[in-house]
């Protein structure tokens, strides 16, 4: 320091800082040798608190407002430095400046997956994450067990510390919690307010408060998400034989608009049918498709059941209602081959009578 710093520190006798950072924690008050005069004024603004250390010890601790610094109201550091009579010279002690207010808006969060094992699903793997608000709230322990002797302590310097003890005890509540991974979402409040109690004890050790902590987003991972996806859509879709049919029927009603002709349309029929044939047999293994010949599988009590062949593949069985449906879109045909139960072989479709009306309707075959 210059002669004229120096000389300008013993002309200045007010002590204050102004804090224009959005994370400075503490910060020490610069003066030449430490040297503060009998009588100096102390500032300290809403927000903040001053801590004189003496010889590395913690002495006096300044709450907001203006303070004249006299052994009247110094007399922890008094007593440290044997003042009986008051002093008229300049003292040394360090003086640091503490950011009492809430920081806000700190982020926490899994960096690696959690396992845990569901009543549901089994074992699962959880990512989750959110943020939280702290303060300090005991300046003296603050600086004993967190900032030393340092002169400018910044948030970064404490912030991993409380990310790594949040995320720990989160993870161990989670898995103690037991609550299923599909209701984690209605419980983010209560997990937020039972992981701030749980907490705060241990910040406390540091001189800090957690005002708030929120849990934002608990989360499976995109592979387990994806299979959930599947599920809930094969809950949408309900009955699957009936879901299997539709879309046959949207196949055949497809390949009958295709302008390509009969042909065409006569194979893209086939593969529909051929589609819910196969479809069928994986997911209703005991609906096999039989012979003409054979028992083939009951019928439903007071409803009767076919079978439709067209290019060498069958599918089936179908009501008659679904049936005249596809004879009314035309993706069934006089020509088309029929089958139901008691036939000894397949016939074409205008010789079964309970479809005959609906077949008048369709126009006859174009000439070969």
């Amino acid at each position: 320091m210059s002669l004229w710093d120096k000389a300008l520190a013993e002309l200045i006798d007010i002590i204050e800082w102004t804090d224009e950072s959005s994370d400075t924690m503490v910060w020490r008050f610069p003066r030449y040798e430490n040297e503060i005069k009998n009588g100096a004024q102390l500032i300290v603004r809403q927000a903040q608190a001053a801590v004189f250390v003496n010889a590395g010890q913690i002495a006096d601790v300044f709450p907001p407002g203006q303070h004249r610094l006299t052994t009247g109201n110094l007399p922890v550091l008094s007593t440290l430095r044997g003042w009986k009579y008051g002093f008229h010279s300049p003292f040394k002690a360090e003086v640091y400046f503490v950011n009492t207010r809430n920081f806000t808006s700190l982020k926490w969060g899994t960096k690696t997956p959690v396992i845990l094992r569901d009543p549901e699903f089994g074992p699962v793997r959880l990512r989750s994450y959110g943020t939280y608000v702290v303060r300090v709230c005991d300046p003296a322990r603050f600086i004993r067990e967190i900032v030393g002797t340092g002169g400018h302590f910044t948030l970064d310097g404490v912030a991993e510390q409380l990310k790594n003890l949040i995320v720990t005890r989160f993870s161990d509540m989670l898995g103690e919690s037991r609550i299923p991974v599909l209701d984690l979402a209605a419980s983010y409040n209560e997990l937020s307010a039972y992981m701030t109690e749980k907490i705060a004890p241990e910040f406390l050790e540091y001189g800090l408060e957690i005002t708030k902590l929120l849990v934002e987003n608990i989360s499976l991972p995109d592979e387990v998400a994806a299979a959930l996806d599947k599920k809930s859509s094969m809950g949408i879709i309900g009955n699957l034989d009936n879901y299997l049919k539709f879309q046959s029927a949207n196949a055949m009603e497809m390949a009958a608009a295709n302008p390509g002709g009969d042909a065409s349309a006569g194979i893209g029929m086939g593969m529909g049918f051929a589609m819910a044939n196969q479809m069928g047999k994986m997911l209703i293994p005991q609906q096999a498709a039989p012979s003409p010949g054979g028992s083939g599988p009951p019928p439903l009590p007071g409803e009767e059941t076919y079978y439709v062949g067209k290019n060498g593949k069958q599918a089936g069985p179908f009501a008659r209602e679904a049936i005249a449906g596809y004879i009314q879109q035309g993706s069934i045909t006089r020509e088309t081959l029929l089958w139901k139960q008691g036939m000894s072989e397949w016939q074409p479709a205008d010789r079964f009578a309970e479809f005959a009306a609906s077949l008048k309707t369709m126009p006859p075959p174009l000439p070969k």
